[in-house]
């Protein structure tokens, strides 16, 4: 087994591996083409994210800085993400984000991990666990997702949260280290704001 099938399989792998090197070369320079892009080159956007990422649905945008460490090569987009400023993804393993979801500035989701054991750390090896986002969440600025986290879908993740594990559907989750608060529900669908009624009649 190559270094990279152990690094794709969540098995302990050693990242300066030479065959991992050279594939994962040229998407830093992909990247850096990328975040070189003026606002207005939305086809070149496109272009990039359908040829470099794993899997790109249709209406995605990110705004550009964008940092990930394969270029989003291991990124799965469903339709219509939105990425706000400066998403940093450590895209070791995998990223499955669904359809509608939001997220806010500066968030970061990381798949690699270094392991406890200093003596594997001394010989620069370490793993990745894959990152699961379910459908219409949103994920708060500042956020940050750890190694092997399943989102829910219909979530909203509080602004500088550290999710370290699971989170259910149709939750509001915060904090260091990130708890479900409580249920999204009936309130929500009167309230958009505390207690600011939603003028539906008017949308």
């Amino acid at each position: 087994m190559t270094q990279y099938e152990r690094m794709v399989q969540g098995l302990i792998y050693d990242p300066a591996d030479e065959e991992i090197i050279n594939e994962q070369g040229p998407y830093y320079e992909k990247l850096y083409e990328f975040n070189q892009l003026r606002p207005s080159q939305t086809e070149e956007k496109q272009k990039y994210m359908k040829e470099v990422f794993a899997e790109c649905g249709e209406n995605c945008y990110i705004e550009l800085p964008f940092h990930a460490n394969w270029g989003g090569h291991h990124l799965h987009f469903g339709n219509n993400v939105y990425a706000n400023f400066g998403l940093t993804l450590v895209d070791d393993g995998h990223i499955y984000v669904g359809d509608y979801v939001m997220f806010a500035p500066h968030v970061t989701i990381a798949t690699a991990n270094h392991p406890l054991n200093a003596d594997l750390r001394r010989r620069g090896l370490q793993y990745a666990k894959d990152v699961h986002i379910g459908e219409n969440t949103w994920i708060g600025a500042g956020a940050m997702i750890m190694p092997g986290v399943t989102i829910g879908k219909n979530t909203v993740i509080g602004a500088g949260s550290v999710v370290t594990r699971d989170i259910p559907d149709n939750v509001l989750a915060a904090g260091v280290p990130c708890r479900v608060i409580r249920e999204i529900g009936e309130h929500e669908k009167e309230y958009f704001y505390q207690n600011e009624r939603i003028d539906w009649e008017n949308l």
